[in-house]
């Protein structure tokens, strides 16, 4: 009796685990530090998203609204920024330039709007000029319904991809079990689009009726890192999973990622709300964390600025105040680095124009990481 009473607690703890990665389950190390971290622009709340324009000056997103532009060791606030929905984590998002900014001049961002019906707000996307210290001809491309008030998952990251169309994303909204497996409704979701606004003829549900004709994914949580893969052009995100679960995704046209119906994650409470991580028809992560580490920000490493990091992805976590290192071999995971540990929550890593890695943290600002010579 007493055999089977520690056999039945054996298993109970072995179901109650996410199983481990396998071939993907690499140790986490810290990597020695042969590196300074210089503080580039400093007194910033939530930087959430950053943009270089061909002149080496930066735009910055401030989750409160405001967005600033630096130059010359000088902060400007830009004029005319739209009113956002400042609650919880919602607010001035991302922002990034159009790949042909120099002859266009579209600044693109996405914030929470009150926009529409209903109380509370959702993420749109919207795009402008800059014209001197303020924004002008601002355009409206895209704004998710219905409003609510809840304050959970507005993702959003923007990225071009080589064809110049545009991926944004949406978190689910803090409505897990209606929103994200439903094409018909906006959240937890990757939306593509010309660089204009317009829905591609060629988008997966375009013919689907009542679907959202700009989700190009879905089955998404919380979308708060996406860039571009340097060799093969494909967009890659992470995704905030639950208590774990945690995910590295590369976008494909139409695809299912499963949440919540498969996750490798838990209930905050630690209790369980789906019995599995596997399903037809739904796409398994490249790589997950267990336990999570409330991923912010990513940006692979091209160049030959940090040549032991070259061809890794970088992700920000929010919860362990680090960066990561993902080492790849094609689509594998087959190493993690800690990088600048204990530098502060990171909101958002970018490889800048320079070649040189960027970080904005909260409750700081944004540093560079320089090696030692």
């Amino acid at each position: 009796m007493h055999k089977l009473l520690i056999l039945s607690s054996f298993l109970l703890v072995l179901t109650a685990c996410p199983p481990p990665q396998k071939e993907k389950d690499v140790a986490l190390v810290s990597e020695k530090r042969t590196y300074t971290i210089e503080t580039v622009v400093d007194g910033l709340n939530n930087p959430w998203g950053m943009t270089w324009l061909p002149d080496g000056t930066l735009l910055i997103t401030e989750k409160s609204g405001e967005l600033i532009h630096f130059k010359d060791g000088t902060k400007t606030l830009i004029k005319n920024v739209p009113e956002v929905y400042n609650r919880g984590q919602g607010g001035l998002l991302d922002i990034e330039i159009h790949p042909d900014y120099a002859t266009n001049g579209w600044i693109y961002f996405t914030y929470a709007s009150t926009e529409g019906e209903g109380d509370g707000g959702n993420t749109k996307l919207s795009r402008a000029k800059l014209e001197g210290d303020s924004l002008v001809a601002i355009e409206d491309l895209y704004k998710a319904t219905p409003n609510t008030t809840r304050g959970q998952h507005f993702g959003s990251r923007i990225e071009f991809d080589n064809e110049g169309y545009l991926f944004f994303s949406i978190g689910e909204r803090g409505d897990r079990d209606t929103n994200p497996q439903d094409i018909t409704r906006d959240g937890g979701k990757i939306y593509r689009l010309h660089d204009d606004g317009r829905i591609p003829e060629d988008n997966p549900f375009v013919n689907e009726p009542n679907a959202k004709k700009a989700i190009y994914t879905y089955g998404n949580r919380n979308p708060q890192g996406m860039d571009k893969h340097p060799t093969t052009g494909k967009i890659w995100i992470h995704e905030h999973g639950p208590k774990g679960g945690d995910e590295v995704n590369i976008v494909k046209p139409g695809v299912n990622y499963g949440w919540p119906v498969i996750s490798y994650g838990v209930n905050y409470s630690g209790t369980k709300f789906t019995e599995i991580t596997k399903k037809e028809g739904m796409e398994q992560p490249i790589y997950y964390w267990v336990p999570s580490i409330a991923p912010c920000g990513m940006t692979f490493v091209t160049g030959d600025v940090y040549p032991d990091w070259k061809g890794g992805l970088l992700v920000g976590s929010l919860k362990f105040n680090y960066l990561e290192l993902l080492k790849l071999d094609g689509d594998k995971v087959t190493g993690r680095e800690k990088i600048a540990e204990d530098v502060g929550r990171v909101r958002n890593v970018k490889q800048g124009p320079d070649g040189y890695i960027y970080i904005g943290i909260e409750g700081k600002g944004i540093v560079k990481i320089v090696p030692n010579k």
